[in-house]
C-alpha cells in the first residue's frame, strides 16, 4: 500500500504552517495517527482549515446529538454512499464510543438489524433518505423526528451531519482516499 492519502499526486505543503504542524502533532498524540483525510486536504491549506472547521463544528461542538449519534449518522450515510474510507474510520469511532463491536459492524452493514432506540431509528431514516431522495423530504419527515423527541436545531444538526458525509463521501471515492489501516483494528 502506498503511503499516499489518495490516489491523486496532491503532495502536502512542506512545511506544514506552524498552526497545522500543531493540529497534526495534537491528531498524532491522541489518535496515534494523523487521519489521512487531513493528509490528503494538506495540498491546500485553506482547504483543509475549512474542512477541519466544518467537521469540528459538526462532530464535536455542542449539540443536542451525542457525538455517538453524529458517528452513528456518518455509517449510516457512508453506508449507503459504499464509501471505504468513511465506513472505516467512522465505524470505529461508533465502535469506541459505543464500547460495542458488535453495533459498528451493524451500522456498516445494515443499521435497521441494530439494537437502536425509537429515537435513533427515526434519525437514521431521516439520514438514509436525505441521502438517497433528499427532494421527496417533507414535513412529515420533520416531525416524525420532533415526535421523537428531536428539537428542531437537532434536526438542523442531523442535516448537517447527513449533508457534510454525503459531501465527503463523493470526494473520498472520487479521489481513492485510503483509511489509515489503524481503524480496522480499533475497539473490536
Amino acid at each position: 500500500m502506498t503511503d499516499q492519502p489518495t490516489a491523486l499526486d496532491l503532495p502536502q505543503v512542506d512545511p506544514l504552517p506552524e498552526a497545522t504542524q500543531t493540529y497534526f502533532d495534537i491528531c498524532e498524540e491522541k489518535l496515534g495517527m494523523v487521519p489521512n483525510v487531513l493528509r490528503a486536504y494538506a495540498f491546500d491549506i485553506a482547504k483543509l482549515d475549512t474542512f477541519t472547521a466544518m467537521y469540528n463544528d459538526l462532530m464535536l461542538a455542542e449539540s443536542g446529538l451525542s457525538k455517538l449519534e453524529r458517528e452513528m449518522i456518518a455509517v449510516v450515510v457512508s453506508a449507503v454512499n459504499r464509501c471505504y474510507y468513511c465506513l472505516t474510520a467512522h465505524g470505529a469511532a461508533v465502535r469506541d464510543l459505543s464500547g460495542n463491536p458488535v453495533l459498528g459492524e451493524q451500522l456498516v452493514m445494515n443499521w435497521r438489524v441494530a439494537d437502536l432506540d425509537a429515537r435513533q431509528r427515526t434519525m437514521l431514516a431521516f439520514s438514509e433518505k436525505m441521502t438517497i431522495e433528499s427532494a421527496k423530504i417533507g414535513e412529515a419527515d420533520r416531525q416524525a423526528l420532533r415526535d421523537a423527541g428531536f428539537s428542531d436545531r437537532d434536526i438542523w444538526d442531523i442535516a448537517s451531519v447527513a449533508g457534510f458525509f454525503n459531501m465527503s463521501n463523493r470526494i473520498a471515492s472520487a479521489t481513492d482516499m485510503r483509511p489509515n489501516p489503524d481503524y480496522h483494528t480499533q475497539a473490536r
